[in-house]
């Protein structure tokens, strides 16, 4: 463990009038405290789980990979903002880490195998095959298995986006099995009712307002999957 916890200051917000200083849990939470390896947060999307995560990766000083930047049609000033008003505190002293999205990815892995051409000694790091020569999940878990050996902390952004349901086992395997080591740590925003179902993990539920501690069982993602699963044709009939 290496994050305990981080703080939120709403006297600090420049505005209370754009995103994402008027999201309401904002206001209302003054911390999360995290007492496990591995903590998912949930919510709809544009419940702010994301853009908090981005604030606590900048706030521990993780460098995040940018890829392309574009222009966007009415952007909120302060979107990026956020991690200037909250403190985070550490259970020793601060570990190195990264962010992971993948959206981002593939803008990655493309500028890994550049490197590659420079030095090819580094093809080891990601189990001896070039990223680009794999599927967007083989290179995905490749990327994960190398990167999480390392002790730190690492902030994953919706990961199960680009994996298969096998993918998503078996990273929910090795958030399992790393975060027993006590060297990783992993702070996971997902909609994923696979990576949910991690042992011992806690989920925090951004859709409350304060934020909240909520079981897997409990939450809505775990329910939805389940009522469908079980008669998918009256489920769409009900709903």
């Amino acid at each position: 463990m290496h994050l305990k916890q981080i703080n939120l200051h709403p006297d600090r917000y420049p505005t209370t009038e754009h995103y994402p200083f008027n999201l309401d849990l904002l206001r209302t939470t003054s911390s999360l405290h995290f007492d496990s390896p591995v903590t998912f947060f949930i919510g709809e999307n544009g419940s702010g789980k994301s853009t908090l995560l981005d604030a606590i990766t900048r706030k521990c000083g993780i460098m995040m990979w940018q890829g392309i930047q574009r222009a966007r049609y009415k952007a909120s000033p302060y979107e990026k903002e956020l991690y200037r008003t909250i403190d985070v505190q550490w259970y020793d002293k601060r570990v190195p880490g990264s962010f992971f999205g993948s959206h981002i990815f593939q803008n990655f892995a493309q500028l890994w195998d550049e490197w590659l051409t420079m030095d090819p000694g580094l093809i080891d790091y990601m189990g001896g095959k070039s990223l680009m020569s794999q599927s967007h999940g083989q290179s995905l878990m490749a990327f994960f298995t190398s990167r999480f050996k390392i002790k730190g902390i690492y902030f994953l952004d919706e990961p199960e986006t680009a994996l298969s349901p096998k993918s998503q086992l078996e990273l929910l395997n090795l958030l399992e099995n790393l975060g027993r080591t006590g060297n990783a740590q992993f702070i996971i925003a997902t909609h994923s009712p696979i990576l949910l179902a991690c042992r011992d993990a806690g989920i925090l539920n951004f859709d409350e307002s304060p934020v909240k501690a909520i079981k897997y069982e409990d939450t809505n993602i775990y329910r939805i999957y389940r009522e469908f699963m079980v008669d998918p044709y009256q489920y769409l009939k009900s709903n």
